[in-house]
């Protein structure tokens, strides 16, 4: 007869418990949000970020009007994997219709959504440190990207870099005794877990998203006037293709990349950094047109206030003849591609899973939820074919609400 321990509950606990352990990038990113998703109430919501101010010396008030921020988290994806068995699998023991069934739909499952969910994330993320066509070979490297995440007042607990294995393969024979575990024991068994150093968890994976670039790596902005709170400028002298989604670029003067270069400053105290502030492109609106292109892009540019993120070279604002004949260089060389590992905090992204309706007429039907992620596990036999199906459904979105406590790091091209 049938195992009668293979319960639907039985495939979705175990199916939740699959996809906590392969969830490695969405298991070190924030989920508290989940709860906030009502069925009927729609598929988004709106986090709110806090507002920023500035210090006022002296006697006299200065009262300053919030600027309240918000961001949305779109949960509209669903995926899924369907399996079909028949009767003499389904009579099996339960290790077999694991190994056989569970296991390897529930990684192709997580795997894509895991992968999806990082490449999203770290399109959207403008940090972005190393040398191209220079080896991440030591801890000096991520030593930049951790301080990149410090220069953005990033918290300096619950951080984690994620590393494809090329690169940590150039990374532990120079650096082995960083590398001793000494995480606790529950997160050593999250997949790709390598150690903690440096202030973040290490982790292996090859989900990491690579760059490719197109054929220019600098262009000229044209007729270009500096606005506070811009999102979009157009290029010109293009001379193969357009930028993509994804490619960072600085904004420099010339060739010097000194005077009118749009330099960052610090988030509160508005004192210049030494390094230009770097942006990345959100969508193009157009291919080569005349040698030039649109394209949209983050963070957006704040020029004064409280807000403020960008300065010339001694701190001043810029002005709107700040960047006349400025240089746009996009990261990398032309038509080349590089692994883009990934340091963060946690509280960089937000993923979030809302559950799935059980239908009335779906007597095999179930819903879990776990740390986060939520699945639904439906099961019907087929008569004609003695076959048993399942299918296991997530529904999910991700946002990137705080891009600047992320950074990038570039290496060699692949």
């Amino acid at each position: 007869m049938p195992n009668t321990n293979l319960t639907i509950d039985w495939i979705g606990n175990e199916a939740l418990r699959l996809a906590h352990e392969k969830a490695q990038f969405i298991g070190t990113i924030n989920r508290q949000f989940d709860d906030s998703f009502v069925p009927g109430r729609g598929n988004a919501i709106r986090i709110r970020i806090p507002s920023q101010y500035t210090q006022t010396s002296g006697r006299v008030i200065d009262v300053q009007d919030g600027v309240e921020q918000s961001t949305n988290i779109v949960v509209a994806t669903q995926n899924h994997v369907a399996m079909r068995y028949n009767s003499q699998e389904f009579a099996q023991d339960l290790v077999n219709f694991q190994k056989l069934h569970l296991e390897p739909a529930m990684a192709q499952l997580v795997s894509y959504i895991d992968g999806n969910s990082l490449e999203q994330c770290t399109r959207s993320t403008y940090n972005i440190v190393g040398t191209a066509n220079t080896p991440i070979s030591s801890l000096t490297f991520t030593g930049l990207a951790r301080a990149r995440l410090n220069q953005y007042l990033a918290p300096k607990d619950n951080r984690a870099i994620v590393i494809d294995s090329v690169t940590m393969s150039e990374i532990i024979p120079n650096q082995a005794a960083y590398f001793a575990p000494q995480k606790d024991v529950s997160e050593r068994y999250r997949e790709g877990f390598i150690a903690r150093t440096a202030m973040a968890d290490y982790y292996e994976n090859e989900r990491v998203w690579s760059m490719a670039n197109t054929g220019d790596t600098s262009t000229w902005l044209s007729s270009y006037t500096l606005v506070d709170g811009d999102v979009d400028i157009t290029v010109s002298s293009l001379t193969t293709d357009a930028p993509i989604a994804g490619m960072t670029f600085t904004i420099g003067h010339t060739s010097n990349g000194r005077y009118g270069a749009v330099y960052a400053c610090h988030p509160e105290t508005k004192q210049p950094y030494t390094h230009l502030q770097t942006f990345v492109i959100q969508s193009v609106a157009d291919g080569v047109a005349a040698d030039s292109s649109t394209f949209t892009f983050q963070p957006p540019i704040r020029l004064t206030g409280a807000r403020k993120n960008v300065c010339d070279t001694t701190g001043a604002d810029l002005t709107t003849s700040s960047l006349t004949s400025a240089i746009v260089r996009f990261t990398g060389g032309p038509l080349s591609t590089y692994a883009q590992p990934l340091m963060y905090h946690r509280d960089a992204y937000t993923f979030a899973s809302a559950a799935l309706p059980l239908y009335a007429d779906a007597i095999h039907c179930v819903v879990k939820t776990f740390d986060g992620i939520s699945l639904r596990v439906w099961e019907a036999s087929d008569i004609r074919n003695d076959e048993k199906l399942t299918r296991i459904d997530i529904l999910w979105g991700i946002s990137a609400i705080r891009p600047q406590w992320a950074c990038r790091l570039i290496g060699t091209a692949i």
